[in-house]
C-alpha cells in the first residue's frame, strides 16, 4: 500500500472561532484535505472530503480521473472549508489524480489524492469473537521501545515520568517489541487505548483527547509504525482492536481554531457539563433538557462535545472509522462513551461500518451496571422507544460490578457470589449475552487485585470467572504480576508502568527479572489459564448452566455436544465438601475429570472437597 502523505497544521491556537487562519495564511493553500486517500472496491463509494484552506470554500474542486465524479461541491458557513463528495466507480483504478481548486475559471489551489487497492479478502475479515481474549492495554506505560520519541518537537507536554499524570514514553515500537510475550500469555487480541494524536498541555498520555483524528501520535509513532504493529500482530495470530472516540475531541484539536461550522460543537458559546445521566436516554418520562444536557454536554473543559446532528460531521466521524479498518487492517473497534453521542447517529454509523464488514465486531461503553441500559444498544435489541441499534457488543459493565462485589464483601443470603448468579439471570435482556465484552478492570476502574486486598486466591477466582464465563474476556496489561491500585479511583496509579518495560526498572514482567514468587505465581496462572481457553471450543461456542450459590459456593457448567467443563468457585475461607448429586443432568455417568489448573485427574465421586477460597475448571471426561 502506498504511503499517505497528512497535511497538518503546525500551529494550533486554542480560540473556538472562525476565520483564524491568521493574516499571514496564504490564501487558497490547502492545510488539510480528510481523508487524504480511499480504495477502489468499498460498498461506501461516495466520499465525502474536508477541505481546509484561508477562502477555499469560495472555489470549485474539479476532477479529472477515469470512474471518479464529483458529486457536489458544498461550502461551510466558514469560508476557510469545502465539502466534496466524490463518486468512485466500480470501473475507477488504484491510482493518484489532482484536485483542482477553481475561482472564475483559474486554479487557486491543487491537492493530490490517492485511489488504492484493498487488501485481498478485506471485507470479509473476522472480528473477534468468544473465541478470543482480550489484552487491554495503556499504550504510554507499556513499553518504552525508542526513547527518542518521548518528546517530539512541537508537542507541548513533555515526558515525565514521575508524574503519574504525565507522558512516560511508552509507544508503538515497545508494544511491537512484545507481542511474543503477549501471545504466550494466551492472547489473541490487543485493544490499546487511543493512539491518535493527543498534543495537548497536560494529560494527554490517555488518548481520548483527540488534536487529529487521522494521526497516531508522534511520541507513540508514525502511521506506519501503526500498521506494522498491526501487521506483526497477525503473524503472532493476535488482531488489534482500535479505541474510537465519536463523542468528543480534545480542546487542542486543530478545528478548534478555526471551527468548520457553527453547530459543529455542542454548547459552543459557554462550557457546559454533562450531567453523565445515561438513564435518560430510554427514560419514558425524562425531560428533553435533561436528555439534551447528557448527550449534549462536554466531559471536561478539556473535551469539546461533538455535534453528531450536522451531517458533515456525522459523516466525517463514519469515514474516519473506515478508514482506519481499512488502512491498519482492524479486527475490532471500541467505541468509547458510546450513550453520550446522539443515538440516531450512532444507529447510522454502526449499520454503515458493519455493512462494510459484515463479519466484524464493535464494542460499545455503557457505564452502566443496569443490564437494561446496557442492553439498549445491542444490535438485534427491539426498543419501546424505536431506537434500532447496529453495534455488535457491548461492554459488560453489570458483569464487572457484579464480580467484584462477589470477591470483595461478605457472604450472605443476598451478597457474595449470589450477586454473580442473579446478574448473569438478567441475560434474556440482551440480543446476544455472549457476545459481550467482561472484564473485572479496565483503564478506568481500580485494579481487581486491590478489590480483594491483595489476596491470590480471590484474584485466581476473578480470573477463572474471566475465562470460563460467557462472553468476550478483556485482561487488563499488568495484572498478570500483580499490579495495584487505590480502591478510589485513581487513574494514574490504575495505568501504572508495566514492570520491565523501561531500560533500569528492578522488576521486569517480561524476563521474569526481580518478581516475587506471588508475581511468578499469578503470572504462571494466568498463562496457563489462557492459553487453555484458547483451544477450548467449550468455552468459545458451547451454552451454560449455572447452579444458585449455597453456602458460598458457585457451580456453573459449559457445555457443547458431549463435551462440558465444570467450573467450581468456593468463596469460603475453609475446605468445604461439595455433594455432586445436585448436578446429575451432567455428571451421571461421569467417573473422572481433568483439572485445567492443576493439571491433574479428578475422581468423580460422591462428592468433592473444596479447599479454601478454591477456584476448580474441570474438563469432564
Amino acid at each position: 500500500m502506498k504511503k499517505i502523505i497528512f497535511l497538518r497544521l503546525l500551529i494550533i491556537t486554542s480560540a473556538c472561532t472562525f476565520f483564524s487562519l491568521g493574516a499571514h495564511a496564504e490564501p487558497y493553500k490547502i492545510q488539510h484535505l480528510e481523508p487524504a486517500n480511499w480504495w477502489v472496491g468499498m460498498k461506501y463509494d461516495q466520499v465525502e472530503l474536508l477541505v481546509h484552506g484561508e477562502n477555499i470554500g469560495a472555489t470549485q474542486a474539479a476532477i479529472d480521473y477515469p470512474g471518479v465524479t464529483i458529486i457536489r461541491t458544498e461550502p461551510a458557513d466558514n469560508p476557510n472549508y469545502l465539502f466534496v463528495t466524490i463518486d468512485i466507480a466500480e470501473s475507477a483504478r488504484p491510482g493518484q489524480f489532482p484536485i483542482r481548486f477553481l475561482l472564475d475559471g483559474q486554479e487557486k489551489s491543487r491537492a493530490t489524492y490517492a485511489l488504492l487497492a484493498r487488501e485481498k479478502k478485506s471485507a470479509a475479515r473476522i472480528g473477534f469473537s468468544a473465541r478470543d481474549a482480550i489484552y487491554l492495554i495503556t499504550p504510554d506505560r507499556f513499553a518504552n521501545g525508542k526513547p527518542a520519541n518521548d518528546a517530539v518537537p512541537g508537542f507541548s507536554e513533555q515526558p515525565d515520568r514521575k508524574f503519574k499524570g504525565g507522558r512516560h514514553g511508552g509507544d508503538l515500537a515497545g508494544m511491537t517489541q512484545h507481542l511474543d510475550y503477549i501471545a504466550k500469555m494466551g492472547f489473541t487480541q490487543i485493544w490499546p487505548n487511543p493512539l491518535t494524536e493527543n498534543n495537548q498541555p497536560e494529560y494527554s498520555y490517555h488518548g481520548y483527547a483527540a488534536t487529529d483524528l487521522y494521526l497516531i501520535d508522534a511520541r507513540y509513532g508514525t502511521n506506519e509504525d501503526f500498521k506494522h504493529f498491526v501487521h506483526k500482530a497477525k503473524q503472532k495470530g493476535i488482531g488489534v482492536i482500535q479505541d474510537i472516540v465519536l463523542n468528543h475531541i480534545g480542546s487542542k484539536h486543530w478545528w478548534m481554531a478555526d471551527m468548520p461550522e457553527k453547530d459543529w460543537l455542542n454548547f459552543p458559546d459557554k462550557y457546559t457539563e454533562t450531567s453523565h445521566r445515561r438513564t435518560t436516554v430510554q427514560d419514558p418520562y425524562a425531560a428533553p433538557a435533561d436528555k439534551a444536557l447528557f448527550t449534549g454536554g462536554w466531559f471536561v473543559t478539556t473535551m469539546p462535545d461533538l455535534n453528531q446532528n450536522n451531517p458533515h460531521l456525522a459523516t466525517y466521524l463514519i469515514q474516519n472509522t473506515l478508514w482506519w479498518i481499512e488502512y491498519a487492517g482492524l479486527s475490532g473497534v471500541r467505541e468509547d462513551t458510546y450513550g453520550y453521542a446522539d443515538a440516531a447517529f450512532l444507529s447510522r454509523w454502526a449499520k454503515i461500518v458493519m455493512e462494510e464488514y459484515p463479519h466484524f465486531n464493535m464494542v460499545g461503553e455503557e457505564w452502566s451496571s443496569n443490564p437494561a441500559i446496557v442492553a439498549h444498544w445491542q444490535k438485534g435489541k427491539q426498543n419501546p422507544g424505536g431506537h434500532v441499534p447496529h453495534i455488535p457488543s457491548m461492554m459488560d459493565f453489570p458483569i464487572h460490578d457484579a464480580l467484584r462485589l462477589a470477591l470483595s464483601e461478605e457472604e450472605s443470603w443476598s451478597t457474595g457470589v449470589i450477586r454473580l448468579y442473579e446478574t448473569l439471570a438478567n441475560d434474556f435482556i440482551y440480543p446476544d449475552p455472549f457476545n459481550l465484552v467482561i472484564f473485572p478492570e479496565n483503564h478506568d476502574t481500580a485494579r481487581i487485585y486491590s478489590i480483594v486486598d491483595e489476596d491470590l486466591d480471590l484474584f485466581k477466582m476473578a480470573m477463572v470467572y474471566l475465562a470460563t464465563m460467557r462472553g468476550i474476556p478483556q485482561f487488563y496489561y499488568g495484572s498478570e504480576v500483580l499490579l495495584t491500585s487505590p480502591k478510589e479511583r485513581d487513574d494514574g496509579t490504575v495505568r501504572a508502568d508495566m514492570p520491565g518495560g523501561w531500560n533500569g526498572d528492578s522488576k521486569n514482567a517480561f524476563t521474569g527479572k526481580g518478581l516475587t514468587a506471588k508475581e511468578k505465581d499469578a503470572q504462571q496462572f494466568i498463562k496457563k489459564l489462557f492459553n487453555w481457553r484458547k483451544n477450548a471450543a467449550v468455552i468459545h461456542t458451547g451454552k451454560l448452566q449455572h447452579f444458585a450459590p449455597i453456602d458460598g459456593i458457585y457451580v456453573y457448567f459449559r457445555y457443547i455436544d458431549n463435551r462440558a467443563v465444570m467450573v467450581v468457585l468456593n468463596k469460603n475461607r475453609q475446605e468445604k465438601t461439595l455433594a455432586l448429586a445436585r448436578f446429575d443432568s451432567f455428571l451421571k455417568n461421569k467417573t473422572n475429570a481433568h483439572n485445567v489448573v492443576a493439571n491433574q485427574k479428578v475422581t468423580l465421586g460422591e462428592s468433592l472437597v473444596l479447599p479454601a477460597k478454591s477456584s476448580l475448571v474441570l474438563e469432564l471426561e
